[in-house]
């Protein structure tokens, strides 16, 4: 399943909860550290693909000064998929890490044929 970044943010901001479309906003935006700012316009896009694939259901509506709030929460299938993701991230990271700590401290120095040293003559 590819999950995105939105949607995988969307996914850990209900883990503690329902929540409705602005406190997931809010809770995205604090959980990243303020790198990532849902709009309303695309939460919704992700809280539908979300919805589709059975990772989240509605949990409650209620009506808020005149306006209609939609809670969300987080299913099995949900939580199984966030788990899931987060051990792939987490994998993906500690790869590339590992990698990092094998380079050489100046960077690999890249010789492309016919083009001379940096240091001399090639």
């Amino acid at each position: 399943m590819n999950v995105t970044e939105p949607m995988f943010l969307a996914l850990t901001a209900l883990v503690d909860g329902p929540l409705h479309g602005y406190g997931i906003v809010q809770e995205v935006e604090r959980i990243s550290g303020g790198r990532v700012q849902l709009k309303i316009g695309s939460l919704y896009g992700v809280l539908d693909r979300l919805a589709a694939q059975g990772l989240i259901a509605l949990d409650r509506e209620e009506v808020r000064q005149g306006r209609l709030r939609r809670y969300y929460r987080l299913t099995d299938e949900g939580a199984t998929v966030l788990r899931e993701e987060a051990a792939r991230l987490a994998a993906n990271a500690e790869a590339a890490n590992s990698r990092l700590r094998a380079r050489p401290a100046g960077g690999l120095a890249i010789r492309i044929a016919g083009t001379p040293h940096l240091g001399g003559a090639g």
